[in-house]
């Protein structure tokens, strides 16, 4: 009878020794079957993702290589409480000085919490003496690229839920199409990219790839230019970007640049 009482006993612990990695096991499990899931389980400190952009501007069913960016997100517990994006031109001007204001040109954008920090690119002939950043409260998260680049951002989860429901699945892909209405309603990062744009009735098509454990691997949308700027010079153009993301929990430290070298205040050379 001691050997039986003994035998249970040891059962039970060994049981109890497995049940908590079996539970964490259950729940990966779990994340990897569902891709917003998986992506908050990606939320850390000192966490993030690195991603790159490229910009195709198409008009009359020909595209062209426009912007190109490569930056990484910084994760809380919550998600994202950083970033930091440099940006440039797909293809180098023939003549440099075609663009004397530098739009478009090699840019850097540092945006912590809901502040952003900008150098080059439209701001590199306004800068004051000494300084090189520009302090921007409203919090864009690229300057002026980035109303050109990848707006919506599978980094978050109501984002990533909002694209998934209704979505086309085949294999480990999703396609649909949303618009900057929906878009604006659920994406802290598309309101703080482009502030202001023409029509909220904009529809964006998409197509999402997801790679190991479910995160996102590749994602390509498109959308007409003339949901940015109401002329029919970019009524004729659509905007189609791709961002691939890599290094998923790798470590991320964004931080602010030397309060020594940032402005608020930006010089006016050409007396516009």
């Amino acid at each position: 009878m001691k050997r039986v009482v003994t035998g249970v006993l040891v059962t039970a612990v060994a049981a109890l020794g497995t049940a908590a990695p079996a539970r964490a096991a259950a729940h990966a499990l779990a994340a990897q079957n569902d891709p917003v899931k998986a992506l908050k389980s990606q939320f850390a400190p000192g966490k993030g993702v690195k991603f790159t952009d490229l910009t195709t501007m198409i008009e009359d069913g020909k595209g062209e290589p426009y912007l190109k960016r490569s930056g990484s997100f910084q994760f809380g517990r919550a998600g994202i409480v950083a970033s930091d994006i440099s940006s440039d031109r797909a293809v180098p001007l023939e003549d440099p000085t075609a663009n004397p204001n530098g739009v478009f040109g090699p840019a850097r954008t540092i945006r912590v919490g809901a502040i952003s920090y900008a150098r080059g690119g439209s701001y590199s002939d306004k800068m004051p003496s000494g300084k090189s950043w520009y302090k921007d409260k409203s919090g864009m998260t690229g300057d002026v690229s980035g109303w050109f680049s990848q707006l919506v951002n599978v980094a978050e989860p109501q984002t990533l839920a909002t694209l998934l429901k209704g979505a086309k699945k085949s294999g480990r892909g999703y396609s649909g199409t949303t618009t900057f209405g929906r878009l604006a309603k659920v994406s802290p990062w598309f309101r703080a990219t482009l502030p202001l744009r023409s029509s909220d009735k904009t529809v964006v098509t998409f197509k999402l790839t997801l790679g190991r454990h479910d995160l996102p691997q590749r994602l390509t949308t498109s959308f007409s230019a003339g949901g940015i700027f109401d002329t029919p010079y970019w009524e004729s153009r659509t905007i189609s970007v791709e961002t691939r993301y890599t290094g998923w929990g790798s470590r991320v430290s964004i931080k602010a640049p030397p309060a020594s070298k940032v402005t608020t205040k930006l010089e006016d050379h050409d007396g516009i």
